[in-house]
């Protein structure tokens, strides 16, 4: 509340500062929004085109496995599934974009190797085999977009509330503190000068007075 706060000058330009460093620190705010706004619609395109090639990817991917299990048997591309072992190391590194710190998830590293013995394997099988690794790939990658996407539009938000906060509660209180301190001040001014001026009138009449009494 302003009026629990003393009127005097030093606060006047206290307040006078805080204004200035939330005006500042609004507009800088503001910029980082932006910026994490362009980013975000970016994340979105690259996202989009992530969920496409995800999509083509699983299509090419079951395809295969239907030739597979049509040319060389279900039992024998379901022994050889087996074999595969179930875990990959996917790679995570954090990077800050404008301040924000957003995971990057890095794609797992195939070699040429197969996880089997090629031998005995049909040429379906095979095939199956290399379209479901680019299908992995593909998710990694749509898992990794999405959750850039996800960190930077919960910071948007973030920085939003913030933004909001300084420009419609804490700038306008400032600035009410301010013009209440002013108002205090210039009345106090001018209770001042209306005392020194009758101050003034009585001397002037006193010396008047004293000035007939000698004559």
């Amino acid at each position: 509340m302003a009026e629990n706060i003393a009127p005097t000058r030093s606060n006047l330009l206290q307040r006078r500062d805080q204004a200035k460093l939330a005006v500042r620190g609004a507009d800088l705010l503001k910029r980082k929004r932006d910026a994490l706004v362009g980013e975000f619609f970016a994340l979105v395109k690259s996202s989009l085109e992530a969920r496409r090639e995800l999509t083509e990817a699983s299509r090419e991917a079951y395809f295969a496995l239907f030739l597979a299990n049509a040319w060389d048997g279900p039992a024998a591309v379901s022994s050889l599934a087996l074999a595969v072992d179930s875990e990959l190391e996917i790679g995570l590194k954090v990077e800050n974009i404008f301040g924000v710190k957003v995971p990057q998830v890095q794609p797992p590293t195939f070699d040429d190797k197969l996880p089997f013995s090629p031998v005995g394997a049909g040429a379906s099988t095979l095939e199956a085999a290399q379209q479901f690794r680019k299908m992995v790939e593909a998710i990694t990658k749509v898992a990794a977009t999405e959750t850039r996407l996800r960190k930077i539009g919960e910071e948007i938000k973030k920085t939003n509330r913030r933004v909001n906060a300084l420009e419609q509660l804490v700038i306008p209180g400032i600035n009410y503190e301010i013009r209440h301190i002013q108002s205090v001040l210039e009345q106090r001014a001018l209770e001042e000068v209306t005392t020194l001026k009758r101050i003034k009138a009585k001397l002037e009449q006193r010396a008047k007075d004293q000035q007939a009494a000698l004559a």
